[in-house]
């Protein structure tokens, strides 16, 4: 783990509280849970290591003031079948294995998820056919930290993150440090729809993030890949 300078801990961006609507979409949304993700072109829909392809659990644009991903468009897809939380992988001389998004996990031999920041998605493909597809809107709030560098304990872009352990801070195989970028709170549901199999470890009717724990999505500042993002998990 790699520790970050005190004026880095302490510098805290914009913050957005991450709202999800009741009513379902009937057409593509660029902020929403399930619906339709928007690629870049080049960018296939992400498959697990088992074959199955991802489900798409959410997706929204980055507000513009919430440096350095502002303008970026992030995608989180987890796969249905395989549900357990990330364990950090390996480092090299300090710093994260090369394609750390493609390392084993210790019950996997390749992660059961994607997380990316694309920076030209413009069109959307097909729609998630498991996820419900619902609007997601991003409400922005005064995110100011306690004592101890926390902030809202909510799920949100920006701001600071509460987090429910240590702080944890790696540096990219690229040489950049991974910037926070938003927080997921514990046992989120993403609602599916009737038919749907069902998510081990998870409620019935819906799917769950890396078995429900907090999750802290890291990225590189650098965007040296789309795939440069580290799901963290504490409970």
């Amino acid at each position: 783990m790699i520790e970050h300078s005190a004026e880095q801990v302490q510098t805290v961006m914009p913050a957005y509280e991450i709202e999800i609507g009741t009513e379902p979409l009937d057409q593509p949304a660029r902020n929403s849970v399930g619906g339709w993700p928007f690629l870049d072109d080049d960018q296939p829909w992400p498959e697990c290591f088992c074959g199955e392809r991802l489900a798409l659990y959410f997706q929204l644009d980055i507000p513009a003031d919430v440096e350095p991903f502002g303008g970026d468009h992030l995608l989180v897809f987890h796969c249905r079948a395989h549900n357990e939380a990330s364990d950090p992988p390996e480092l090299t001389e300090g710093r994260l294995v090369p394609q750390y998004w493609n390392a084993p996990q210790p019950t996997c031999p390749r992660p059961f998820w994607r997380i990316l920041l694309q920076r030209h998605a413009t069109r959307p493909v097909d729609a998630e056919p498991s996820v419900c597809a619902l609007p997601l809107t991003l409400r922005p709030f005064t995110d100011t930290p306690d004592d101890r560098g926390h902030g809202a304990l909510t799920s949100k872009v920006g701001g600071a993150p509460f987090w429910c352990q240590e702080p944890e801070h790696y540096q990219c195989a690229c040489g950049a440090d991974l910037v926070y970028l938003c927080q997921i709170r514990e046992d989120t549901e993403f609602a599916v729809h009737p038919g749907q199999p069902e998510q081990p470890h998870s409620f019935p009717g819906a799917y769950v993030l890396f078995l429900g724990n907090e999750v802290y999505v890291l990225a590189c500042p650098d965007h040296c890949d789309p795939a440069a993002v580290w799901p963290v998990n504490q409970n």
